[in-house]
C-alpha cells in the first residue's frame, strides 16, 4: 500500500463524519424549520439551540476524527473549549448576553406581543419578541429595539391586559369644598366609562388643594385616547358647573368683586364619534402583531382539537379532517411570513 492509499485511509473517517453531520444538520433544519414551520415562534429558540448543539457536537467529532497526533488533537479540543469559555465569560456584555436574556424571558414571559410596556424613558406597545432584542412601537410611531439584557437588568413596567388605572391630577382653590369637587370628578370618570372611580386629596398646598381622580380602564388597547378623553370630561364637568381651573397665583392677582372669571363652557353641539382612534395610527404595527398572535393561537388550538378528533372520527372523515389540519397549518405559516416581512413591503 503506497503513501496515497495511506492518506486516503486516514481521511476517510473525516469525510464520513463530515457527510454524516452535514446530512444530520440539513435534515434537522428541514424538519424543525420547514416541516414544523406552522408552530410559529413559540419554540423557535429551542429549535435553534438544538441545531447549534448539533453543529458543536459535529465540530468536536470532526476534530477527533482528524489524522492528528494525540497531543495536537488535545490542543485543538482545548482551544475550542477555551473559545467557548471565553464567549460564556463575556456573555454579560456581548451578544450572547442578549441571547441568554432572551432565553430567560421565554420562560418567565413578563409580557407578550401587543402589551404596553415602559422601561426608562421608553413607553409603547411590543411589536416583536426576538432572541436578541425586543421591538417596541412608541407614541410617536417610532420602532425602538431594546436589547434583552436591558429588559432583564432594569425595572420594567407592564400594563395589565385585564385593565389599568388612569388618573387626572389638578389643583383647585380652598374656596371650593372638597365634597362638591369629589362629586364632579367622579361624574367625569363615569362619563369616560371608567369602572370603580375614586378621588384622593393628595396635597394641601399654600394656595390650593391638589386632587387626583382615578378609575379602572378595562379596554387598554385605546389607552392614549382614554387618557385624553378623561382630561376632556374633567374640564367639561368643572367648567359647566362654574368652577374655574386656573393657577392660584393668577386668581389672587385678578381677585375682586368685578373680576372676570376664566371659564370655557362646553358648547352645545352634537358629539360625533370617530371611527378611528389615535392608537390606530400610532400603534399600527403593534396592533397587527397582536392580532396575528391571537389568530395564530386560535388556529393552533383548532389544530390540536382536530388532531384529537382523528382518533374518534370515522374513516371517511379522516381525509377531510387531515385536509383541514393542513389548511390551518398553511394559514399559520402565512401569518408567520407576514410578521417577518419588512415594513415597506
Amino acid at each position: 500500500m503506497d503513501l496515497s492509499d495511506n492518506l486516503l485511509m486516514d481521511w476517510i473517517p473525516v469525510l464520513v463524519t463530515l457527510c454524516f453531520f452535514g446530512c444530520m444538520t440539513w435534515l434537522s433544519q428541514k424538519f424543525m424549520f420547514n416541516k414544523l414551520k406552522h408552530t410559529g415562534d413559540e419554540n423557535i429558540f429551542t429549535r435553534q439551540l438544538v441545531l447549534l448543539l448539533l453543529m458543536l457536537v459535529g465540530l468536536i467529532c470532526v476534530v477527533i476524527s482528524l489524522p492528528l497526533k494525540e497531543n495536537l488533537e488535545l490542543q485543538v479540543l482545548s482551544l475550542i473549549g477555551l473559545v467557548l469559555s471565553g464567549l460564556l465569560a463575556f456573555s454579560s456584555t456581548t451578544i450572547f448576553g442578549n441571547l441568554v436574556a432572551g432565553a430567560l424571558m421565554r420562560f418567565t414571559q413578563p409580557f407578550r406581543t401587543g402589551d404596553f410596556i415602559r422601561i426608562d424613558d421608553t413607553f409603547g406597545r411590543v411589536t416583536e419578541l426576538g432572541l436578541f432584542d425586543c421591538e417596541v412601537q412608541t407614541e410617536s410611531r417610532e420602532l425602538v429595539s431594546i436589547p434583552n439584557s436591558i429588559l432583564i437588568n432594569k425595572a420594567l413596567s407592564v400594563v395589565r391586559r385585564s385593565g389599568t388605572i388612569i388618573s387626572v391630577e389638578l389643583s383647585l382653590g380652598y374656596d371650593l369644598h372638597h365634597s362638591r369637587i369629589d362629586e364632579l370628578l367622579l361624574r367625569a370618570a363615569d362619563q369616560c366609562g371608567l369602572e370603580d372611580p375614586f378621588v384622593h386629596v393628595i396635597q394641601l398646598g399654600d394656595f390650593s388643594v391638589s386632587y387626583k381622580v382615578s378609575g379602572l380602564l378595562v379596554e387598554t388597547k385605546n389607552l392614549l385616547t382614554a387618557r385624553s378623553n378623561f382630561h376632556r370630561h374633567v374640564l367639561d364637568c368643572l367648567h359647566d358647573n362654574d368652577i374655574e381651573i386656573m393657577s392660584p397665583n393668577f386668581v389672587s392677582q385678578h381677585a375682586g368683586p368685578d373680576a372676570k372669571r376664566v371659564i370655557a363652557h362646553s358648547p352645545a353641539f352634537k358629539k360625533v364619534k370617530s371611527e378611528s382612534t389615535a392608537e390606530d395610527v400610532v400603534f399600527d404595527k403593534a396592533e397587527q402583531a397582536q392580532q396575528i398572535e391571537v389568530d395564530k393561537h386560535d388556529m393552533l388550538q383548532k389544530i390540536e382539537q382536530l388532531k384529537e378528533s382523528l382518533a374518534y372520527a370515522e374513516k371517511e372523515k379522516h381525509k377531510l379532517i387531515e385536509a383541514e389540519i393542513e389548511q390551518l397549518k398553511h394559514k399559520v405559516s402565512e401569518l408567520k411570513e407576514v410578521i417577518e416581512l419588512p415594513e415597506d413591503k
